[in-house]
C-alpha cells in the first residue's frame, strides 16, 4: 500500500493519508509548522507526497529539500502553486514566492536549466506541468489554457511574451519524481 502525505491540509482531509497542518483541525493526523525543519517524518517514507497551496507560504529551496528527502526513490511530488500572474498572489498578504514554470526545473537533474549545481538534491525528471486559468464568466479561458498547454515550449512563449499579462495565469500543477 501507498503511503502518502498531504501536506498542509487544511480542510481538505484524505481518508487513507497522513494529513499534516499547523493547526489542529478536525481530521489533521500531525500538527506541525512547515516553517520548521526537518518535518516529522524518516527519509524516504512516502511513495506521494501533495503539496498543494504551500509552497508559495514557505522557504521554497529548503522545503523542496525536504520534500526529496521524505520521498522514497521513485516517489511523486504533486505541487500546486499560484502562477505568478495570478492576482491571488497579491490577495494572501502571508505569500512569500511567485512561481513560474521553469523554476522547478532548478530542481531536476539534467535539466535544460542546467543549473544542477545549485543544489545537493535533484528530482529526475518532471511527469506533467499545467498551467491552469480561472474559468467561469472568462470563457476565452476555455480556449486559452489548452492552447498554453500544449508543450513546454508553449507555456515559454505565454510566460516569456504579453500573453501571460494579457490573459492571467491561476495556479501552476506539476508533478515530479524522485
Amino acid at each position: 500500500m501507498l503511503k502518502k502525505l498531504n501536506l498542509g491540509c487544511g480542510t481538505d482531509i484524505k481518508k487513507g493519508w497522513v494529513n499534516l497542518d499547523i493547526y489542529p483541525l478536525n481530521g489533521v493526523d500531525i500538527v506541525h509548522n512547515l516553517t520548521k525543519v526537518p518535518y516529522p517524518f524518516k527519509s524516504e517514507e512516502f511513495d506521494y507526497i501533495l503539496c498543494k497551496d504551500i509552497l508559495e507560504h514557505l522557504d521554497c529551496v529548503p522545503t523542496m529539500r525536504e520534500l526529496h528527502r521524505m520521498l522514497k526513490r521513485n516517489g511523486v511530488l504533486r505541487i500546486r502553486v499560484p502562477h505568478f500572474t495570478s492576482t491571488h498572489n497579491y490577495e494572501d498578504p502571508t505569500h512569500k514566492k511567485m512561481f513560474a514554470t521553469r523554476l522547478f526545473l532548478f530542481f531536476v537533474k539534467n535539466s535544460e536549466m542546467g543549473r544542477d549545481y545549485y543544489f545537493d538534491f535533484h528530482f529526475r525528471r518532471v511527469n506533467r506541468t499545467k498551467i491552469t486559468f480561472e474559468k467561469g464568466f472568462m470563457i476565452w479561458n476555455y480556449i486559452i489554457e489548452p492552447l498554453v498547454n500544449m508543450g513546454n515550449k508553449t507555456r515559454t512563449i505565454y510566460e516569456f511574451t504579453f500573453l501571460s499579462r494579457l490573459f492571467p495565469a491561476d495556479n501552476i500543477d506539476i508533478v515530479m519524481v524522485k
